[in-house]
């Protein structure tokens, strides 16, 4: 068995307009009668909803670092039905997780060399012309058993600039599968974590309808459907990973939304019932839920809100008297004591924690973690090995709770980032991805 042909749109680094690119070939596919199926490389948990606002059809993760064979089977086997896959990767092409004789575990190139896809370089043409043609031939030779489509050039300035540019490519042997003209409004709105999400976009089914008109002019779409392609699918996991209970309160709204949808999926497959409220709309989790998850968000732009919240509170520690609660990132910040805004305001959350957060005093965290669990969470038991993702400015004030678990990042070295746990509550700052052996 194959997968469906696909390819992987990637480029030398971020910001070079790869997010546009994606959105708008996803688009004007699926308006040409194609079921398109993307994915994400990476554990990047926005770019899935701006995915399947573009196709209409689910996006998920593949992580190489995070994930094993068979959940990566598991989660490639989403793609049947469809007619064609494209994948979108993360930062630079081969950005990953550095060991000593390893490079690039976890990099978008991983990804394409485990499905068999070509890569589409889009690379920013802007300041250069014939010296592009270096930056993507490097690109292409860094791994030569690496399969590649050709180059989109974004940021065109004139039609000297792309014919000069264009030359380049020729004498490197590169398809040019695209060039796109230097246009301000083709960008996302973004904030500290990057994108906003999907939810928040102003506008985002009008911005989704303009970068498939712009691509539509400027790429030659049947070039792109000719170069996808794909390896052996392999064997995959019967199952994605199962639910951590039967009846599950999930908060989603603009202040939680980051779950990965994999994992959504794996417990709606395994018979879950997911029962969605807002924290922000003052709704209560479900009363008769076994189990209530708080998944990461953007809690510090709305603690004020969060604060008033009587029903969500109220529910939350009534909750938290008999049946577990979990949150990550920020619903782990929600659970705490307290949480301090940008403009050094504390606001009251739930108390179910001792935590208190400050993002007056911001920090970056980012980075794949292992976490070895000290005691048991929601789905998982003491001396499970899991792994995920921490991506927040937050720091922690106070943490007086026991921890949850002996946190790493990917390169072995332990981090104070432990999580914590409080009775039936526990807390972490990392995104959960899979158990580490899945």
């Amino acid at each position: 068995m194959t997968n469906p042909p696909g390819l992987l749109i990637s480029a030398p680094s971020s910001g070079t307009g790869k997010t546009t690119v994606m959105l708008g070939l996803l688009r004007a596919l699926a308006e040409d009668g194609l079921t398109v199926q993307p994915f994400k490389s990476g554990p990047d948990y926005i770019d899935p909803a701006f995915h399947r606002a573009a196709a209409g059809r689910a996006s998920f993760n593949l992580d190489s670092w995070a994930m094993g064979a068979p959940l990566l089977g598991a989660i490639a086997a989403q793609a049947q039905g469809a007619d064609i896959v494209v994948a979108e990767g993360s930062m630079g092409l081969f950005d990953g997780v550095a060991k000593p004789g390893e490079l690039g575990h976890g990099s978008s190139a991983e990804t394409a060399l485990r499905m068999g896809w070509p890569v589409v370089l889009v690379l920013d043409v802007g300041g250069q012309a014939q010296s592009a043609a270096a930056t993507a031939l490097g690109f292409r030779m860094y791994n030569p058993d690496l399969p590649f489509a050709g180059v989109i050039l974004n940021r065109c300035a004139s039609p000297r600039h792309e014919r000069l540019t264009r030359l380049g490519m020729e004498r490197a042997g590169l398809p040019v599968l695209g060039v796109l003209p230097r246009r301000g409004d083709l960008t996302l709105p973004e904030r500290h974590l990057g994108l906003i999400q999907a939810v928040e976009h102003p506008d985002l089914e009008s911005a989704i309808a303009g970068y498939a008109a712009f691509l539509r002019e400027h790429v030659d779409l049947e070039a792109i459907k000719r170069a996808a392609s794909s390896g052996p699918m392999g064997p995959s996991s019967p199952a994605l990973p199962p639910p951590p209970a039967q009846r599950i309160a999930l908060a989603r709204d603009a202040a939680f939304s980051f779950t990965y949808p994999h994992l959504l999926e794996g417990w709606r497959a395994a018979g879950a019932e997911i029962l969605p409220f807002s924290p922000l709309a003052d709704e209560a989790p479900a009363p008769d839920a076994d189990l209530v998850w708080l998944p990461g968000g953007y809690p510090e732009l709305h603690a004020g809100t969060l604060a008033a919240a009587d029903r969500f509170l109220t529910g939350l520690r009534n909750h938290a008297e008999t049946r577990p609660v979990h949150g990550e990132c920020g619903g782990y910040m929600a659970l705490g004591e307290g949480l301090i805004d940008k403009d050094g305001t504390r606001h009251r959350m739930a108390g179910l924690l001792g935590l208190v957060t400050s993002y007056e005093k911001r920090k970056f965290n980012l980075g794949y973690r292992r976490a070895e669990l000290l005691a048991d969470m929601p789905g998982f038991s003491a001396g499970t090995a899991l792994r995920g993702h921490e991506f927040h400015y937050s720091s922690i004030v106070e943490q007086p709770d026991v921890p949850l678990a002996r946190v790493f990042d990917a390169e072995g070295a332990e981090g104070p980032q432990t999580g914590s746990r409080r009775g039936h509550v526990t807390g972490t700052f990392f995104h959960l991805i899979a158990e580490a052996s899945a």
